[in-house]
């Protein structure tokens, strides 16, 4: 077919037919089944997949309010869009991990991504992510993801590691400490 094309039609296809049915519980709020201690689902690095992670963190916090909910949601797809597009996990093959615990008195998420290239690392000297002071302004373009989590999540940190970045926060299921308890 020397270097001819097929006209083939545009075909759609459901983004949880793309999750091994062992795992579509993760994605369901309405599944029945038991709460979990842990569940960690690996997704890859390209934004057509933040459908797919909004719903799992839905279904993740599926036994808190509506606020609650979407808090964590929000909090949660920045985490992901933050790898997406700051990280190796954004590139070509590139993934990310999301992690979520369920502990006594909240929900603790975990982004795990691919880090950046670095040439060198002082395990003495870690490299922490740092909120932008300037990220809740109106008038900043970018700079909001780790603002909003700074500022809406009771704690969040990562591992100061570069090249294999673990970065989470803890949201509280009284949302008591949250600015967005006080409406």
């Amino acid at each position: 077919m020397n270097g001819a094309t097929l006209d083939l039609p545009e075909v759609t296809v459901p983004l949880l037919a793309m999750v091994q049915s062992k795992y579509r519980h993760y994605f369901d709020p309405n599944s029945g089944r038991a709460p979990f201690r842990n569940r960690r689902y690996e997704f890859g690095g390209g934004p057509l997949q933040m459908p797919l992670v909004r719903a799992f963190l839905a279904a993740c916090a599926e036994r808190q309010d509506a606020d609650y909910r979407y808090l964590f949601t929000l909090l949660g797809s920045e985490l992901a869009a933050n790898a997406i597009r700051h990280t190796r996990s954004g590139e070509r093959f590139g993934y990310y991990t999301l992690t979520c615990e369920r502990l006594r008195d909240g929900l603790r998420l975990t982004c795990r991504d691919l880090g950046r290239p670095v040439e060198s690392f002082d395990p003495d000297d870690p490299r922490y992510l740092k909120a932008d002071p300037r990220g809740l302004d109106a008038q900043v373009k970018a700079g909001r993801g780790l603002a909003l989590i700074d500022a809406l999540a009771s704690e969040w940190g990562d591992n100061g590691i570069p090249f294999t970045r673990k970065v989470w926060f803890t949201l509280p299921y009284d949302l008591a400490d949250s600015p967005w308890n006080h409406r």
